[in-house]
């Protein structure tokens, strides 16, 4: 263990990290960040992390001050320059990690960004990584060499599930194939908490060259309170897509739930109008929110993000002490066979 922490929070997450050090118990780092003409910017602790365990939390979407490519550098050099200065660990925490979506050829000479990325974080310096909810679970597991830490939102979902009124059935519903396993893992959740009759249901999709497709829907959601889950809304069509067949399969209500709210001007236009949907509930991984709408709902991450760093910070240090040999099995049996 590493007695020594600093926690810092970069730019454009500083709310979030102002609450998850409230709620740990700790202080924020202070750090300096400048831009410079051409796009060019460096940023740089104002505290020495020389032997410190440094933990850095990165908000890592795209936004109108800047792209997800530019906050990606940013958060690379911060923790290369940590590790130049001499931290004894680095751990960046990443609630929404870019280009996981990218995890695979599906045409012909494709890139896997998201194995890119893993290699150019591990490159800058980074001991292990972060985040909330991927994408693809599986492909970023094995897209890094360095340790990784996946935490889920599901049970926060369904804790919230279980608190509203629900006046008929509740049915978890995934949008798309993909969305099935993290939909049947909150269906689960939510069985767990007393809603053992909850139902499940899922909607077809497919895209090729930006081209949507596909009307499969599966599922009972006739009179029900529907859940619509997904780990990001960017622009909002998959979401109000899968509302839309919910609704014409007779839902009561659709209430659409997601762990990171991109939000791009056309999903906030899409969302609102219209009634597709009832409710909106996202985290606040990549916030901040408007909170005067009131179809929308934020769940805060930060009592769950401060455990993760206490038992990180608890832990044992990446990589493991070696393991002390075996002591050797005596010569002989204190007493003889057949006794």
């Amino acid at each position: 263990m590493i007695d020594l922490m600093l926690f810092f929070a970069l730019k454009g997450i500083e709310d979030l990290g102002q609450r998850i050090a409230a709620v740990g118990g700790w202080g924020v780092a202070p750090h300096e960040e400048r831009d410079f003409e051409m796009g060019e910017h460096k940023a740089r602790p104002l505290t020495d992390p020389r032997g410190h365990d440094v933990f850095i939390l990165a908000a890592l979407q795209g936004g109108q001050d800047a792209s997800c490519n530019d906050r990606l550098m940013r958060a690379m050099f911060f923790c290369a320059a940590c590790r130049d200065l001499g931290a004894a660990r680095i751990s960046l925490i990443a609630p929404y990690l870019p280009y996981m979506r990218k995890d695979r050829r599906t045409k012909a000479h494709d890139p896997i960004s998201a194995r890119y990325i893993a290699q150019a974080i591990e490159a800058m310096g980074c001991d292990q990584i972060v985040t909330v909810d991927v994408h693809n679970l599986a492909a970023f597991e094995n897209a890094f060499r360095i340790p990784t830490l996946h935490l889920t939102t599901e049970a926060l979902f369904a804790a919230l599930i279980a608190a509203d009124d629900h006046g008929g059935p509740c049915v978890v519903m995934a949008p798309d194939p993909g969305g099935i396993k993290r939909a049947q893992l909150l269906h689960a959740a939510v069985q767990s908490i007393g809603l053992e009759d909850a139902g499940f249901a899922f909607m077809d999709k497919r895209r090729s060259a930006g081209v949507v497709a596909g009307s499969l829907f599966a599922g009972d959601v006739a009179g029900a309170q529907v859940y619509i889950l997904d780990d990001m809304i960017c622009g909002g069509g998959t979401i109000l897509r899968a509302a839309q067949a919910a609704r014409t399969h007779g839902a009561a209500r659709v209430h659409a739930m997601a762990s990171h709210g991109l939000f791009s001007a056309q999903a906030i236009t899409r969302l609102r109008q219209g009634d597709g949907v009832d409710r909106l509930t996202v985290t606040d991984s990549v916030g901040p929110f408007v909170q005067d709408d009131p179809k929308l709902r934020v769940l805060g991450l930060a009592p769950m993000l401060a455990a993760a760093i206490a038992r990180l910070h608890g832990g044992p240090i990446w990589p493991p002490a070696p393991v002390p040999p075996t002591p050797p099995r005596p010569a002989a049996l204190p007493f003889a066979p057949g006794q």
